[in-house]
């Protein structure tokens, strides 16, 4: 069971769209997100991470989105099969190589 929601939808995507309209209109104000924060009654720290998040999907802040995360988790596991496949195939490659060729290591006959 999914915990329940300290805020709703709406409030969280009200607060990110005051705080990125607040740094739009003035850039090198500070403490943007603590006043939002008070104003909704969101923790800030809360805020900013959805702010963060929101910057992140929308490619305004170097970082990496749901889409890419999701891609780049698929492709890890794929290259992880990937190489256990090889490894498969490099040590049935060096059991056949050690048929084909009876005075390898095994071979006592040339004594």
């Amino acid at each position: 069971m999914a915990a329940q929601r300290k805020y709703s939808r709406e409030v969280i995507e009200r607060g990110v769209q005051l705080v990125l309209e607040m740094r739009e209109e003035s850039p090198n104000r500070s403490g943007v997100i603590r006043e939002v924060g008070e104003l909704l009654g969101i923790h800030p720290e809360a805020l900013r991470h959805w702010v963060r998040k929101a910057e992140a999907e929308g490619g305004r802040r170097a970082g990496i989105n749901r889409t890419d995360a999701e891609l780049i988790r698929k492709l890890e596991r794929e290259n992880s099969e990937l190489r256990r496949v090889n490894s498969v195939l490099k040590a049935a490659a060096a059991i056949f190589a050690s048929e084909l060729n009876p005075q390898s290591e095994g071979s006592l006959t040339s004594l």
